[in-house]
């Protein structure tokens, strides 16, 4: 059975965890609403974050530069816009920066607000009250039927008034505001804060704030005003707000703006797949402004389209660019050559072409077309790709081939006669010039048409939403995550304190370590009633004295049916015992010693017993407060040799029950239990008396009880319930075998029925009889 008994204290106990969890329901539930409300509080002070969303399509592109579908089909593919390149400049600082000057992100007025619910005022647009001043007098505010009834109502009215922390003059509340009409700063300006104080009559003050603080001057609403010699360039709009509030201007660097507006912003492609992409985008951003968000989001979308046009147009302008620069050469050359070619047939007398001659030019001119229109790409393709390019080495192949065409012609003109081959090589110029010239001209018209209807890839599907509710703080979400959270911690406090508490709870724990238990004393709330705390006059230390004998007002209390059963199973236990004399100690203090002492002393006189009880705690001892006596005039003094032992005894006012005090707190009270006389004492007391009890200190505290108990026949150990564990007693117990006691047996003391025993391994032992 010990065994048994023992290896299920050692488990873990479910029945028993879960009676500490009955036993503690509302310590659980109250921290559990403490969580729910904090979480409520926290949701409904929280500052809201919105998200908007705009949804952007990037088109498939189809460019008018021949260069690029050449480029294509040499690829063997189309060119298409990737989306995440465009995922990358939308989140790009061209992009986004762009929208920081065009909105002025990086200017930001903050007004001085409330401590933790500034932000909820702002947001519910809660007006000031007419006691947020400094002339608020309390007594004004007090209800009718207090200042009637209030003492000193004049008084209240002079003096009291609001403490600092509610003077909020300075606070901005709801319908306050500042309107920036423009803010500029010198560099190192920026990031510090400019504290505006409003003034009266439109006008107002500047201060620098940070950690040199220092006034800028003061100004009037819608006056543009340069402050340090033009390093602050500043104009209020428009300015509502009482006198003494405070506005903060801030005018962050713009890296810093770019970064901050990058944080709350996001783009993710809509329906697409890891195969194919549908080029639609959708741009969110978060923010607590929802006009804001949407201003900055619109802009975003706006930026990019416009960014894609102008990166559209930037192709054909390149190109047009060039052909405007080889058109007045060309139209140089043609002149130049029609002249050559005027002035030979004028020197020749006119020379007639033969058909094959008339052939050849055709030839040349197609010839010398092909070769212009390819070195105009070999020029634009030189800006965009090396010469391994595939396109550029696709280029490079028909060039050669039509150079090598050309050679060949050349060599047949040299077979025409001399006055035909000049007249041939001076009409190919011409006609080759001018058919280069033509087509340069009709490429520039269509480069102009071209540009003036780029519309770019991208186009804006859905301008920007911003959702009415806000995305955070999910308040349902918040508050039952709280909740839950107060109650797992309510929970594993419970847990952790009852597994690590390792206290005596059941008596057969004492009983496997040999030591008798021989009664269960269960926990008394009219005991509780007659205790008071007092505090030592010396030391300040306080302690519970009682007031009255449990057994004397409440003779039927459960506590005392159980110290009825000690006293008879003392009587037997003593019938074999050298004598009469019992010591009652404990292994540490606060353990209820002195109430199992007391009472049973009482109930063993009830019983017609003579009885003697003695407060051998000489250093912190109270018994005396029980019978409402004074200490001194006690064993110490008997000890000491002022008094004699006929002098310290006292009756208690209960029949057959007589007491002895501490005495007064002598400086060395276990020497004074080791002399002679206390022993010459002990003989004395047990011829008159048919039952002395001692109530000694604790063992593991002093060695008073030591020295008693070596003198007593029986010794008894006074173990808590919940608060000595077994190592402790068995502790105390080896102290006392030290000075050879022998620990008659214990009693465990202030049970309580709880639902940790009576679902786990504890069983009852005390039953009421009526």
């Amino acid at each position: 059975m010990k065994n048994s008994v023992n290896q299920h204290y050692a488990e873990i106990d479910l029945g028993r965890l879960f009676g500490l969890l009955m036993d503690h329901k509302w310590l659980i539930i109250f921290i559990t609403f403490l969580f729910f409300v904090f979480g409520a509080i926290y949701a409904t002070l929280a500052t809201p974050i919105y998200r908007g969303d705009a949804l952007v399509q990037v088109e498939r592109r189809a460019s008018v530069n021949p260069l690029e579908q050449m480029s294509a089909v040499a690829r063997g593919d189309e060119r298409e816009s990737s989306t995440a390149a465009e995922v990358q400049i939308l989140k790009s600082r061209m992009v986004l920066g762009r929208v920081v000057d065009r909105l002025g992100l990086d200017t930001e007025v903050v007004p001085k607000a409330l401590p933790l619910i500034g932000s909820y005022v702002h947001r519910m647009d809660i007006p000031r009250p007419s006691f947020a001043n400094n002339d608020f007098v309390l007594a004004g505010s007090l209800p009718d039927f207090l200042q009637k009834y209030a003492p000193f109502p004049d008084f209240l009215q002079e003096h009291i008034r609001l403490p600092s922390f509610l003077q909020t003059q300075s606070v901005v509340w709801g319908g306050e505001e500042l309107e920036l009409g423009r803010l500029e700063v010198a560099d190192y300006l920026r990031g510090t804060p400019i504290i505006l104080t409003t003034g009266e009559d439109g006008h107002y003050s500047l201060s620098l704030g940070g950690k040199t603080p220092r006034d800028v001057g003061e100004s009037q609403v819608g006056e543009i005003v340069n402050f340090l010699d033009g390093d602050i360039k500043l104009r209020i709009a428009s300015l509502e707000a009482p006198v003494g509030a405070q506005f903060t201007l801030l005018k962050h660097s713009r890296a810093l703006a770019i970064r901050n507006l990058a944080n709350r912003f996001d783009v993710a492609e809509v329906g697409g797949s890891r195969d194919a992409s549908t080029g639609m985008l959708k741009l969110m951003l978060t923010g607590v402004n929802r006009e804001e968000i949407q201003r900055s989001l619109n802009a975003v979308a706006e930026t990019f389209l416009n960014q894609n046009v102008q990166r559209q147009s930037a192709e054909v302008d390149e190109s047009l660019a060039f052909l405007e620069e080889q058109a007045p050469a060309l139209r140089a050359q043609l002149r130049s050559a029609e002249d050559s070619l005027n002035e030979y047939r004028s020197n020749q007398h006119s020379v007639d072409l033969t058909s094959e001659a008339q052939a050849a030019i055709e030839q040349f001119i197609q010839l010398d077309s092909q070769l212009n229109e390819l070195e105009f790409k070999e020029a634009e393709l030189a800006q965009r790709f090396t010469k391994n390019h595939p396109a550029y080495q696709s280029l490079l192949r028909q060039k050669r081939h039509l150079e090598s065409e050309r050679a060949e012609l050349n060599d047949r003109v040299d077979d025409l006669p001399e006055a035909q081959q000049e007249v041939v090589r001076r009409t190919r110029d011409v006609e080759v010039t001018q058919a280069i010239y033509v087509n340069v001209l009709n490429r520039m018209q269509e480069l102009q048409v071209a540009r003036a209807g780029t519309i770019g890839n991208v186009r804006i599907i859905d301008h920007a939403q911003v959702d009415a509710r806000p995305i955070e703080p999910k308040k349902p979400r918040v508050v039952m995550l709280s909740t839950m959270l107060g109650g797992m911690l309510a929970v594993s406090l419970v847990l952790v304190r009852g597994v690590l508490n390792r206290g005596v709870e059941l008596p057969e724990q004492l009983e496997e370590a040999e030591l008798p238990v021989y009664a269960t004393v269960p926990f008394s709330n009219e005991q509780k009633k007659l205790v008071k705390r007092v505090k030592h006059r010396r030391d300040r230390h306080a302690f519970d004295v009682m007031e009255d004998l449990l057994a004397e007002r409440v003779p039927t209390d459960i506590a005392v049916e159980s110290l009825r059963s000690l006293r008879t199973s003392l009587h037997f236990a003593m019938l074999e015992k050298k004598d009469n004399r019992l010591v009652i100690t404990s292994p540490t203090p606060n353990i209820g010693k002195s109430f199992i002492s007391a009472n049973l002393a009482a109930i063993c006189a009830q019983a017609g017993q003579r009885v003697l009880l003695v407060d051998a705690d000489m250093r912190r001892g109270h018994l005396h407060h029980l019978f409402n006596d004074r200490s001194h005039g006690g064993l110490s003094e008997l000890l000491v040799g002022d008094s004699h032992s006929h002098d310290i005894i006292r009756h208690s006012g209960v029949e057959g029950l007589d007491y002895i005090s501490r005495g007064r707190v002598p400086p060395n009270p276990s020497e004074l239990l080791m002399t002679s006389s206390f022993s010459h004492f002990c003989d004395e007391v047990s011829e008159l008396y048919d039952l002395v009890i001692f109530d000694t200190p604790p063992v593991l505290a002093v060695t008073d009880s030591s020295v008693i108990g070596a003198l007593c026949g029986t010794s008894l150990l006074v173990v808590r319930f919940q608060v000595n564990p077994v190592r402790e007693v068995l502790l105390a117990v080896k102290q006392l075998e030290k000075s050879g006691v022998k620990v008659s047996g214990a009693i465990l003391n202030a049970i309580e029925r709880k639902a940790a025993n009576r679902y786990g391994y504890s069983y009852g032992y005390n039953y009421k009889y009526k």
